[in-house]
This record gives C-alpha cells, structure tokens and sequence, in this order.
C-alpha cells in the first residue's frame, strides 16, 4: 500500500501536463473535487492540486507540439544524479538532465528501455504527495509494458526495486515495492500491454490509479464532465471495483473503489 512515508524508489510524485489547465482543473475539481492553485513565473506557473488542505498532484500547462496530455509518475531516490547514471546504464534514456527546482527538490526526466516515461524526485523541502490511499488521492500505480521481465530487471538496477507473482484467477500479476520491505509496501504492478483489450501494445505507459469510494458514479461524473470511460467498471475479488478513464483533454488515468482491508 502506498503511503506518505516515502521510501527511494516508491511513487511521491504526480503532475499532469495538459493544454488546458483551466480545463483540467474544472474536470478534476468536479470528478475527485480538487481546487488548483497556479504557480508563479518563478517556477514556470506550475501549480498544485490540493484536496481537503493537501497537495495530491502537480500540473501545468503543455502547449500541444511539445507531447500529448498525459500525467506523470515520479519516483523517490536519494541522489537524482546518480539514478540518472543507473538509468543510462541499465539501458534507459535521461530525457532531461537532474536539476534543481529552488528549494523544492531536484528532479530528472527518464525513460525506460521500452521509451515509457517516469521522474525521479529527490525531496528537499517538498518532500512528495501530502496525501495518498485517501478517497481523491493517488493509491497505485500500474506499468503497461510488451516486456515485464525486462522493466522489472529495469526498475530493479535503478530503484532496487522487489518485485514478486501474485497468483489470481486466470494469471498472475507481478506486484512492485521498495527494497527490504513488507509486501504490505507494494506500490504497483507490471503488467502484459498485450492482454489488456483497452491498450494499445505500440504505447506502454504508466497510469496512476485513485481511490474513490463509488467506482461506477466516478465514471459517470467523468464522461458527464467531458472525458472518456476506457474501460467500464469491473471487479476484480479481494482488490475492488476499478475503471479506465480518459480526461478530457487524452490524458489517460485510472480509478478504484478499493476492497478495505481484513479488520479494518
């Protein structure tokens, strides 16, 4: 389970990049009842969406020729130099350069081998996401990928990551944590692009999930306020009720109304 006691290489981080900040921010706010507050020039207008008090996400306005709408997952790391240096020698690609943001942190943009797109987020005073798991924040993560053995060898040189085969009906999923920890701790999965009928195997991404508590209501709000339902409500036993969605602008996400946890 993720948490905002962040570990190297578990998820800290989201923003989205989107044309339309305005836009993203009626859509968010009426879907997950977000507010967003718009940076200064000093950090680009990069801004923050905040709910109930607390930062949940990043955004900021992408003009369209430079990349489609999309969010973005960063992962923690102690040294964002030198994961750069992991990620060029395990066979990724850094896409930009570690580099300072004030005060806040320093950051660097990468690929994976298959060319799918992550950050790395090394805290200074923003120290990740002021809340996760809660209804409206980010709760897991999922890799869509033509090559799971080779992203979790990947992930594993340049996060330490653990990763292990949880068995369910009809396959199995290979589930994701920091190194040295619980299996409690897992954040996210790996999975085939190509057995997923919603995905396209030439795009591998990675999505972020959120929580909400009435799945089926989340995707009806979301095509209401202009996006897209990408796969309609499923449910999967012990895990919850998830949906694909898509915000109005393309940028593709996740939802889930999570099965608590025995004793909770």
């Amino acid at each position: 389970m993720l948490t905002t006691d962040y570990k190297d290489g578990s998820p800290n981080w989201v923003d989205l990049g989107t044309p339309d900040i305005g836009g993203a921010a009626d859509f968010y706010g009426a879907l997950f009842g977000w507010d967003f507050q718009a940076g200064s020039e000093e950090v680009g207008g990069y801004g923050m969406f905040h709910l109930g008090g607390k930062t949940v996400a990043g955004g900021m306005a992408v003009p369209a020729e430079q990349g489609p709408c999309a969010w973005q997952i960063y992962f923690q790391s102690a040294d964002a130099d030198a994961t750069a240096e992991a990620v060029t020698k395990a066979g990724g690609t850094v896409t930009f350069e570690p580099m300072s943001v004030l005060d806040f942190g320093r950051m660097a943009m990468c690929a994976d081998p298959s060319g799918v797109g992550f950050g790395v987020w090394q805290p200074r005073m923003n120290t990740g996401l002021g809340a996760v798991t809660d209804v409206g924040t980010l709760c897991w993560t999922e890799l869509y990928t033509g090559d799971v053995a080779g992203a979790a060898e990947f992930y594993r040189a340049v996060f330490g990551w653990e990763v292990n085969a949880m068995p369910y009906e009809g396959g199995t999923y290979t589930m994701a944590k920091p190194a040295g920890t619980l299996d409690e701790a897992a954040f996210g999965g790996l999975v085939p692009i190509s057995t997923d009928p919603v995905e396209d195997a030439e795009q591998p991404y990675w999505t972020p999930y959120f929580e909400v508590a009435d799945c089926d209501a989340a995707a009806a709000k979301a095509e209401e306020a202009g996006g897209k339902v990408r796969l309609t409500p499923e449910s999967m036993e012990g895990v919850g009720r998830f949906a694909k969605l898509a915000d109005p602008f393309g940028a593709r996400f996740a939802v889930i109304a999570s099965t608590p946890a025995p004793g909770s």
